[in-house]
């Protein structure tokens, strides 16, 4: 007698489907539950799934407690926005043109992706050890790829690692501390965003003409001040 099939493997597709649709559900109720004004660290399991709409027992099939849940947030937030501005950046920095279109890219991601950001926001500074810690990371993951494409701009072939690291991380601090400001410009209010956006261009604008010229500067200059210092004294 033959076998009848019973497609088994698309009933495992469905029912991965459903599990992904469910770990989904929990990510997002646990962002709209921020959103309402509720602190993450706060937040109990109970209360998360009752918004989710599914029973307390299905957040361990897909998390073991919030601090997991919340590192699922701050991961899939940091890999989506680096592959965005990597991809921004492709023409090459520090031409004011790639500036801008990479900071338009960060901005309309905070846009579709507000409630995400409000939770990295606060947690940055007020959340948990572990989710402070695994933003911190997500913020030099940014630095190091910017660091890589910068190095592969000519003007800067003279500039340290170091340096470079530096010229980073004063990128990604100016472009963090903006992100509440734009989050909290009220629907209507293009002129004022604009604005923010020019000023944001510029401040990043400065920071490469900055470093740019400290690549530039006479090689042996820091060296001979110190020594002139010396033989002051």
């Amino acid at each position: 007698m033959t076998k009848i099939k019973t497609g088994l493997p698309e009933e495992g597709l469905v029912r991965a489907q459903r599990k992904e649709l469910t770990r989904q559900s929990l990510l997002n109720a646990a962002l709209n539950l921020v959103g309402q004004g509720n602190s993450f660290t706060a937040l109990g399991i109970r209360e998360i799934t009752r918004e989710a709409g599914v029973v307390p027992t299905a957040f361990y099939r897909h998390f073991r407690n919030t601090d997991e849940l919340g590192l699922a947030l701050v991961e899939t937030a940091g890999i989506a926005l680096r592959r965005m501005l990597r991809d921004a950046r492709q023409s090459g920095l520090p031409h004011e043109d790639t500036i801008r279109l990479s900071v338009s890219t960060y901005v309309a991601y905070l846009r579709q992706n507000q409630l995400v950001f409000r939770f990295i926001t606060t947690e940055r500074s007020g959340g948990s050890r572990i989710l402070r810690f695994a933003i911190r990371n997500e913020i030099n993951h940014f630095m190091n790829e910017l660091v890589t494409d910068i190095r592969a701009v000519s003007a800067f072939n003279n500039v340290s690692t170091q340096n470079l690291r530096m010229v980073s991380d004063l990128v990604v601090t100016t472009m963090m501390a903006c992100a509440t400001d734009i989050l909290d410009i009220l629907p209507g209010q293009p002129l004022v965003e604009e604005e923010m956006v020019e000023r944001l261009v510029q401040q990043l604008v400065v920071v490469f003409l900055g470093a740019r010229a400290w690549s530039e500067r006479p090689k042996g200059r820091a060296e001979g001040s110190a020594e002139k210092k010396d033989s002051q004294t």
